[in-house]
């Protein structure tokens, strides 16, 4: 299969939040929390809200929020004294967000709303801060995004937008010819826009922002798979609902890898870039 042939037919689970049933919400909620709690996750989260000094900001907004992990770790630094708004398209998504924030007794500083990222219903210029924490690679239309987001900020306001290169993330299969056709088929299956970052310093720019610095990290596992483990568990059950792989090729995949892992002969990898702009 080519790589047009793939992308033609590519149907990204996590654009389509709000038509997934329970179960592949639950698979969702399960990887993003992994991921999320994970030190490899957690470190560039922190870096870049130091470097958007979040912690003076009153109004923030987590922009596809998800399970709500970039909002409860603002929520819950220190030094910050605002709120934070999450929006995720997903009803599901948010009421697990709630469950959480309120079991981190986050309630009070944190609060979660079901919403299109394209179109908000908050005031032009309200916010102080927007972070946007793995939601761009899965837009079909970021430049929609971007100009709301735009339009939420005043001038000189911050916003970060953190995500996979996932036209870099691969996985080492003994055979080098299926490695290259499942890496394609695997992002095809769960990813819109795979090369969106590369394509930021031109779309942030048209949107009416100034890029202020790029903080890139590669996450990197070599011989055992630990923060990428649910990462491959949730892939597996995830892709074949877009129709490229089916469910039994998708679990070759997933044993073959945990069996690398567990000979320590596991290769995973994906640069994740943090751009924070600020509106001019």
């Amino acid at each position: 299969m080519g790589d047009t042939d793939i992308m033609a037919q590519a149907l990204d689970p996590f654009r389509l939040t709000d038509k997934l049933d329970p179960n592949a919400l639950e698979v969702m909620i399960t990887r993003l929390e992994a991921r999320g709690g994970h030190p490899n996750f957690a470190g560039p989260l922190s870096a870049y809200l130091d470097r958007m000094e979040i912690d003076d900001k009153a109004n923030v907004l987590d922009l596809g929020c998800g399970t709500g992990v970039a909002a409860r770790a603002i929520a819950q630094r220190p030094g910050f004294g605002g709120s934070v708004l999450g929006i995720d398209l997903s009803d599901y998504l948010v009421d697990a967000a709630k469950r959480l924030a309120e079991r981190e007794k986050l309630s009070d500083r944190v609060r979660f709303e079901a919403g299109d990222s394209r179109a908000l219903g908050l005031q032009s210029g309200s916010l102080d801060a927007v972070v946007a924490h793995t939601l761009f690679s899965h837009l079909d239309d970021p430049p929609r995004t971007l100009a709301e987001m735009r339009r939420l900020l005043p001038q000189g306001a911050s916003a970060c937008i953190f995500d996979g290169d996932y036209a870099s993330m691969t996985f080492e299969l003994s055979d080098e010819r299926r490695s290259r056709h499942m890496d394609d088929a695997i992002v095809a299956s769960l990813v819109t826009n795979p090369r969106i970052l590369r394509q930021l310093p031109r779309l942030l720019k048209q949107a009416g922002f100034v890029i202020e610095t790029v903080i890139p990290s590669i996450i990197a596992e070599i011989g055992g798979a630990d923060f990428w483990r649910s990462g491959i568990e949730a892939y597996a059950k995830l892709a074949p609902r877009a129709g490229i792989v089916d469910e039994a090729e998708a679990s070759s995949w997933l044993d073959e890898l945990l069996a690398a892992s567990a000979a320590g002969e596991f290769f995973g990898c994906c640069v994740y870039y943090a751009y924070i702009a600020r509106a001019v």
